[in-house]
């Protein structure tokens, strides 16, 4: 069963220049109350791993603005100058993985596999120093997998003992990053008692989440 603590007390778990997968896309998928409590309180010199890191101001894109990113393993920064603006003055290293080939390293880090290989990016300046190799007279890039110390997820619905369940897109890297931290931490938009979520519509299992974020109480 996942503890059920407060974002204060979940956020305060992640030390400076720990490494962390966040899910979303766009922002969609990635949860608001962690982000706005990193903000709070500040964490520095982080590495995230995650698709994107959306638009100034909104989702990935606060930590962005904030100067806690020191490293970003991503699939595009297109649509945050700030953050293209770091990456040209050297605030921020950034590495970009095409958006299959990142799913791939994520679920090889989770699912215990000791590479994945793929087409994408042969022939190109991706492919510079890297390993190949040759398998039906055709090269492939070997990716290696991807792990974090921490991933903070978001979920449409959860129970609670921690069984998350996602609304459709808004799933996206979420279920393949749980597997992929040291540290699940989860955060939901419903808890709800245990048996509401049918069996079959449960994505993410409890014995992969250690925190659920309790949910905020409102006076009056």
């Amino acid at each position: 069963m996942s503890d059920i603590i407060s974002a204060a007390d979940a956020v305060a778990r992640i030390q400076d220049g720990a490494v962390l997968m966040i899910g979303g896309f766009m922002g969609v998928g990635t949860p608001p109350r962690l982000i706005d409590e990193l903000v709070r309180q500040g964490q520095k010199n982080l590495t995230v791993i995650a698709n994107d890191t959306a638009r100034p101001g909104f989702g990935i894109g606060k930590l962005i603005e904030a100067g806690q990113v020191s490293k970003l393993i991503t699939s595009h920064i297109g649509t945050n100058p700030m953050t293209q603006k770091q990456m040209i003055d050297g605030d921020i290293e950034v590495q970009l993985v095409p958006q299959g080939t990142l799913a791939e390293r994520i679920r090889a880090g989770g699912y215990g596999l000791g590479a994945v290989v793929t087409p994408t990016g042969v022939g190109t300046i991706a492919a510079e120093g890297r390993q190949t190799i040759e398998l039906e007279g055709k090269t492939y890039l070997i990716e290696l997998p991807i792990k974090a110390d921490f991933a903070l997820v978001n979920a449409k619905l959860s129970d609670y003992q921690g069984n998350l369940m996602y609304a459709l897109t808004a799933r996206n890297f979420n279920p393949l990053m749980a597997m992929a931290a040291e540290t699940v931490i989860a955060e939901a938009e419903s808890i709800v008692p245990v048996g509401v979520i049918s069996p079959d519509m449960i994505v993410t299992p409890h014995v992969v989440v250690d925190y659920l974020v309790a949910k905020e109480t409102r006076n009056g």
